[in-house]
């Protein structure tokens, strides 16, 4: 999650990754898919914390660096007591 100073304007994002993704074999290939999330004039977003299960939806933009979805609809998921 990155937090912006008070002093600009309001944003944030988190980068999401799928822990249990299937991983392909060879050098270089051990980091699992990564999706960064922005939220644009927010400066929290409710139930999205480190480690919390999320599943969201919207309109995906290449960025340089990694795939990015603006302002996207999500679902927190829940896990059962005994997953």
């Amino acid at each position: 999650m990155t937090f912006v100073p008070a002093d600009r304007t309001a944003e944030f994002s988190a980068i999401v990754t799928e822990d249990d993704a299937v991983r392909p074999a060879g050098p270089g290939q051990g980091r699992p898919p990564r999706l960064r999330v922005v939220w644009l004039g927010r400066r929290r977003v409710p139930g999205i914390e480190a480690g919390a299960e999320i599943r969201v939806e919207g309109m995906l933009a290449r960025g340089k660096d990694m795939p990015t979805i603006f302002n996207p609809r999500y679902e927190i998921l829940s896990r059962q007591e005994n997953e």
